[in-house]
């Protein structure tokens, strides 16, 4: 686990190795939060984060969304998707649940144009499953904000996971 500070004196490549993976394939956003350092606390460093995202093109926020693998898929994806997806029962689906589950994504897919995200991370299968078919009804311009506050959500997690809440004054 690393501090804020370990965070604020490491190197442009260490920060990157340290931070890289936080939002899922797209390293760009700790590229560019580097050169924020430093950063006062967890809560800082993540809220500038978000920023970066916030104030990047809508391409950029769509191949971020693009970047996150279709919930319960058995594709290849990051060792933090597949531990969020363990923890919430979807790397053992049923083969009946698993059906569902591509059948559900496919369609969101169709609809929306990216995957279905949501912040996995205490809930269940049942859970992620009756989020996904509330939200295939909501317009694409909703979805798309929705994706991206689950985004800023799993970023959290996973910056709490990995560096300790320690204030820098």
């Amino acid at each position: 686990m690393y501090t804020i500070k370990n965070l604020n004196d490491a190197t442009y490549e260490q920060f990157i190795e340290m931070t890289g993976s936080i939002f899922e394939h797209s390293p760009w956003i700790a590229e560019q939060a580097e050169r924020l350092k430093p950063f006062r606390s967890l809560s800082h460093l993540h809220q500038e984060m978000v920023k970066i995202v916030e104030n990047s093109s809508f391409e950029q926020k769509l191949a971020l969304i693009k970047a996150h693998p279709n919930l319960g898929d058995r594709a290849a994806m990051t060792a933090d998707s597949v531990q969020e997806q363990q923890g919430a029962g979807l790397q053992n689906l049923t083969p009946v649940e698993y059906k569902q589950f591509i059948s559900m994504n496919q369609q969101y897919m169709v609809k929306f144009g990216f995957p279905f995200i949501l912040a996995v991370r205490g809930k269940n299968k049942e859970q992620v499953y009756e989020v996904m078919k509330e939200r295939i009804h909501h317009a694409k311009e909703i979805e798309f904000e929705t994706a991206l506050s689950e985004i800023y959500k799993i970023a959290l997690l996973r910056l709490e996971e990995k560096i300790t809440n320690i204030t820098v004054l």
